[in-house]
C-alpha cells in the first residue's frame, strides 16, 4: 500500500487551509517545509505547537520534515549549518516524522564538484551522525545546481558516506531539469538506496515542471518499476506548479489538486493500491 504526502505549503501558507484540501484529497501526511510563510526551521517553539494542534485536528501526520539543510554554497560556514541539523532533528522527533529532507550544498559555475567532492562527503557524514543520533533518517534530494545533481554524483555521495541515517528522495523533475532522463539509467543505479518518492514531471527541452505524467521524467514506467520491486513508503505531491518564492515552490490549491489527480489517476490505470 503506497502513502501519499505532500509539500503542503503549495496549497496555502495556513496550516489549517492546508489541511482541508489534503482531508479534501485524501491525503493522511504532509511534508512539512513552511507554515505562516515561516521556514519549518525557524518555526518558534509555539508555532510548532500550534501546528500540531491544527494537524490532530485534520488527523494529518509528517511524513518528513522538508528542511533547507545543505542549500548553502559548499564554501559557506559550515558549524553554523550544523546548528541548524540539530534543529532539524529536534522537530522530526517532537513531530514525529521518520525523514528530514536535504541536499548536497550548492556550487558555482566556477565551482567544479570534483575539487569539493571530498568537503561534501565530510559535511553529509557530520549530518548523518547527528541524524543517526536523534534516530531520524536524512533522505538526499537531488537538486539542481548542487554536488548531487545528477545520479552518477548522487551514488558516490550516498555510497562513500555509507551510513544508515542518508538515503535518497527521488526527484524526476529535478533529473530532467539537469539534462537527465532518469528512468531507466538513475533508477537502476539509485533505487537500492531511495526511499522516498517525491512526484512533479518536467520537460527536458523547457524545463518547465508540470503535472506527473506529462513531461519527460517517464514517471509511468518508474511508477511500474518500483510496483515490481515492491516498494512501500511515501510518495510526496511537489507541484511546483506556479510562482517560486523563497520557501519553495508554490501551486494553489487548484494545481495542487489537479497534479494530486494527474498522479493517482496513473496509480489507478496501472491498479496500484495507495491511501
Amino acid at each position: 500500500m503506497w502513502t501519499l504526502s505532500g509539500f503542503a505549503d503549495e496549497i496555502d501558507p495556513d496550516p489549517a487551509a492546508q489541511c482541508r484540501v489534503l482531508n479534501e484529497l485524501g491525503i493522511r501526511y504532509l511534508e512539512l517545509r513552511s507554515a505562516w510563510d515561516c521556514n519549518v526551521l525557524d518555526l518558534t517553539d509555539e508555532q510548532v505547537a500550534d501546528v500540531k494542534r491544527v494537524l490532530a485536528e485534520h488527523g494529518i501526520e509528517v511524513s518528513s520534515i522538508g528542511s533547507p539543510i545543505g542549500k548553502i554554497n559548499i564554501e559557506e560556514d559550515f558549524d553554523a549549518h550544523l546548528l541548524r541539523m540539530e534543529r532539524a532533528v529536534e522537530l522530526a522527533r517532537e513531530l514525529g516524522a521518520p525523514f528530514i529532507r536535504v541536499f548536497s550544498f550548492f556550487l558555482t559555475q566556477k565551482q567544479k564538484p570534483e575539487d569539493h567532492r571530498d568537503e561534501v562527503i565530510r559535511r553529509l557524514s557530520a549530518l548523518a551522525d547527528k541524524a543517526m543520533a536523534g534516530d531520524v533518517i536524512l533522505l538526499h534530494e537531488n537538486e539542481k545546481d548542487i554536488f548531487g545533481d545528477v545520479p552518477a554524483r548522487v551514488h558516490d555521495l550516498v555510497t562513500a558516506v555509507d551510513s544508515p541515517a542518508l538515503r535518497l528522495t527521488w526527484d524526476t523533475a529535478n533529473y530532467v531539469q539537469c539534462g537527465v532522463v532518469p528512468f531507466p539509467e538513475a533508477y537502476e543505479l539509485l533505487r537500492p538506496f531511495t526511499d522516498y518518492i517525491q512526484i512533479k514531471d518536467a520537460t527536458l527541452g523547457t524545463g518547465e515542471v508540470v503535472p506527473a505524467g506529462e513531461g519527460d521524467g517517464r514517471i509511468r514506467e518508474t511508477i511500474r518499476a518500483l510496483a515490481a520491486d515492491g516498494f512501500d513508503g511515501f510518495f510526496s505531491m511537489e507541484p511546483h506548479l506556479a510562482a517560486r518564492h523563497h520557501l519553495g515552490g508554490f501551486s494553489g490549491q487548484d494545481n495542487f489538486i489537479r497534479a494530486t489527480k494527474a498522479f493517482t489517476a496513473i496509480l489507478d490505470a496501472e491498479g496500484i493500491p495507495y491511501r
